[in-house]
């Protein structure tokens, strides 16, 4: 089950990527718009966030209840990273045995400081695409439901913490800090007791690496932190080889689940 970022989809080319790789590694793939996205807006008039796991607890029940999926390992790139991770970590001990593995890729795992750092002069061309797509779907969803949302002050956002202060209260928090404090994966990470890979390159531009250093990584041995120096933000152009092509971080993810699935099996 593969889940996207913020502002992507389930048509999202890493979404591909990955989904194409697990399918030749012989698993069923999933690949999931969270609420809202992928042209999903028009069934429901409540936002997304990136703490928002309700509708994973759903949709992965179905999936082990109904369908009876003996695996089911999730993959989440960025906000689906956080997604993720905190998902994991609610279910704690009781998560079901069906879950077999997670694999979180850049994630942030701590929003307020990724608040911060993508506000900074250098990230300004990826919090401005951050801020336009949100703008355009606000827009779509106001044209689909009419008067649910004030959208008189949006011109006046000019950062996405700006953003998160003026919109969050319809997802129930108390402001930017509120939702950064409680979305946040970290304070969940200690409780996830499903094997989990957290892929997360040092010098990711908006998604500060101070956080993943926290005890609560480090002293959870479910839990393995793969930080290689150089990757970026969901980049992690790695070296083509006879049997994988550069898309790294994808590769390891497929190769993961499918370690795992082999010792479920053996």
């Amino acid at each position: 089950m593969v889940i996207h970022g913020l502002e992507g989809s389930s048509e999202g080319n890493y979404v591909l990527g990955v989904a194409s790789k697990a399918f030749d590694a012989g698993f069923n793939v999933l690949r999931y718009n969270v609420r809202g996205c992928g042209g999903t807006g028009r069934l429901s008039p409540k936002l997304y966030h990136s703490g928002l796991t309700v509708d994973l607890h759903h949709v992965t029940r179905e999936l082990i209840e109904r369908d009876r999926l003996p695996e089911l390992f999730l993959i989440g790139f960025s906000m689906g990273g956080n997604q993720s991770l905190k998902f994991a970590g609610e279910l704690g001990d009781g998560a079901p045995p069906e879950l077999k593995g997670v694999c979180a890729i850049s994630p942030p795992i701590c929003l307020e400081s990724c608040a911060h750092a993508i506000a900074r002069r250098e990230n300004w061309i990826y919090e401005i695409r951050f801020l336009r797509s949100l703008r355009r779907t606000m827009i779509e969803k106001d044209r689909l439901f009419p008067g649910v949302y004030d959208l008189s002050r949006m011109r006046e956002v000019r950062h996405l913490w700006d953003w998160d202060e003026m919109f969050q209260h319809h997802n129930g928090f108390n402001g930017a800090q509120d939702y950064y404090a409680k979305a946040s994966s970290l304070p969940f990470i200690e409780r996830v007791r499903v094997p989990t890979l957290i892929i997360h390159a040092k010098d990711d531009p908006f998604i500060p690496f101070e956080p993943f250093t926290d005890k609560r990584i480090a002293e959870n041995p479910h839990v393995l932190l793969v930080a290689p120096r150089h990757g970026g933000h969901v980049a992690f152009c790695g070296v083509r080889q006879a049997d994988e092509n550069r898309a790294w971080a994808e590769n390891r993810a497929v190769e993961f689940c499918n370690l795992l699935s082999r010792a479920t099996r053996g």
